[in-house]
């Protein structure tokens, strides 16, 4: 559905929409927003794209002499949100960034996302479309309203009745979402005490990634009502299994067709020779792009054996340990599922590498490896080595020197948003590394 400037005037006035927000993200994935009165006045400058803000302030984005920058909403984005108070609702649009000399700005994550899905149409595609598993902890607050690391329930991988909040949170969550347009498709307690999944219809990517940023706001809100913090870290707790965000993803062609899908394979699984090259592309640039898909120094924490996070490039049909399975359903369902992106990744910097890794695998007709049906965590080292198994970067600090050296990588992030991406990232290692931690205290204190 077209929403027009038309109808967000009108629901404007119909639900007493006073605030505004003009929604952006950040390289770091992280949600901004510029608040405004809904007034005419400002609904006019929104409408025409003359919405303007100070980039300088935003990190990664632009020096100070170069500040002014434009939002030009994306009217199909148009959301009202169902918690208004008696001061009337806000609504919100999320935003491309454009330069004051009218360019789309280089820095823009989610112009970047479109930037490659305009290389997609030129191969000759239409739509590239993603079904993401986000997962997040709840947790307690203490009485200064900081968040703690303490659940606030015991339940288990879909247990019926967490105790306490969680089951009435997630609930709202869900409703609130319904409310907002998101067709839920499922909603469970995860496998670690505290952690949760809902789960949401596959959209178009850009869609998909706008709604998983809308989703992560939602979950937060939420959760503040009920007296809880939600997050979305990689690995809050250790000795549990962290979060993740499975990407179930399929390419389209104009007539409607999942080009995945194909009943002729002679392999038997039903996969097509593009999904094959597209599989081929995720698995050679599979190590180099971790650090988009794992982004953080927690990440790594989460990509450990014995956690059900993958940590082995390897792909597979119905087996659940390797990077990349292959979900039984056919058809129009036909998808890769790339299982290692946890949440703290910028939803649109990795679907645009994941896509360019695809497009190279199709377009330079790159070979799969053959699929790894056994359950690689119980698999020797020796075994992996001659199954040609490689482990994935152990650390951020590895992780970003392997995306340094992958051209098709770099090249779908663009040199603006590689540049600062990797020296952001350098400094979040640094700080780490010289960090003294509690491990090496009760570790070493005695000892030496």
């Amino acid at each position: 559905m077209t929403i027009t400037a038309a109808d967000i005037r009108r629901e404007v006035k119909e639900k007493n929409v006073t605030f505004l927000r003009l929604m952006f993200s950040d390289i770091a994935g992280t949600l901004k927003n510029v608040e405004i009165p809904a007034t005419d006045e400002q609904l006019d400058k929104v409408l025409s794209n003359k919405a303007m803000f100070d980039g300088s302030s935003i990190e990664g984005f632009v020096r100070i002499n170069e500040s002014d920058m434009f939002l030009h909403p994306d009217l199909d984005t148009w959301t009202v949100f169902p918690w208004g108070g008696e001061n009337g609702a806000v609504a919100g649009l999320i935003c491309d960034i454009y330069t004051a000399e009218g360019e789309p700005f280089a820095g823009d994550p989610r112009g970047n996302l479109k930037r490659a899905l305009r290389h997609m149409e030129k191969v000759g595609f239409k739509s590239f479309n993603l079904g993401p598993e986000p997962e997040f902890f709840l947790f307690k607050l203490d009485e200064k309203g900081e968040p703690t690391l303490e659940v606030n329930d015991r339940g288990g991988y879909f247990d019926l009745a967490p105790t306490d909040l969680a089951d009435n949170t997630r609930r709202e969550i869900v409703n609130v979402l319904t409310e907002m347009g998101f067709e839920v498709e499922a909603s469970h307690h995860e496998v670690a005490i505290g952690q949760h999944e809902i789960d949401f219809k596959y959209a178009d990517v850009l869609k998909a990634c706008d709604n998983i940023q809308i989703f992560k706001l939602v979950v937060k809100t939420i959760a503040r009502k009920h007296g809880l913090y939600a997050t979305f870290m990689a690995k809050p707790k250790f000795g549990i299994n962290g979060s993740g965000m499975h990407c179930n993803m399929s390419l389209f062609d104009y007539e409607g067709n999942n080009v995945f899908f194909d009943t002729e394979d002679p392999k038997g699984m039903q996969l097509s020779e593009t999904a094959y090259y597209f599989l081929g592309g995720l698995m050679k640039h599979a190590y180099n792009y971790t650090a988009i898909m794992n982004p953080t120094v927690n990440s790594y924490k989460r990509l450990v054996p014995g956690y059900e996070a993958p940590v082995y490039i390897a792909w597979a049909g119905r087996n659940r340990s390797p990077l990349i399975r292959v979900p039984a359903s056919r058809g129009m369902g036909t998808r890769l599922e790339l299982r290692s992106v946890d949440p703290t990744a910028n939803p649109y910097l990795a679907l645009a590498v994941l896509l360019e890794a695809g497009l190279d695998g199709i377009e330079n007709k790159i070979e799969a490896p053959a699929p790894v049906e056994s359950n690689i965590y119980i698999m020797t080292q020796e075994e992996r080595k001659e199954a040609g198994i490689r482990d994935l970067p152990s650390t951020l600090h590895n992780a970003v020197k392997a995306l340094q050296e992958d051209e098709v990588v770099k090249a779908a992030l663009g040199n603006h948003i590689f540049t600062n991406f990797v020296e952001a990232k350098k400094i979040e290692w640094s700080s780490y590394a010289a960090f003294v931690s509690q491990w090496e205290i009760d570790n070493y204190l005695d000892l030496y």
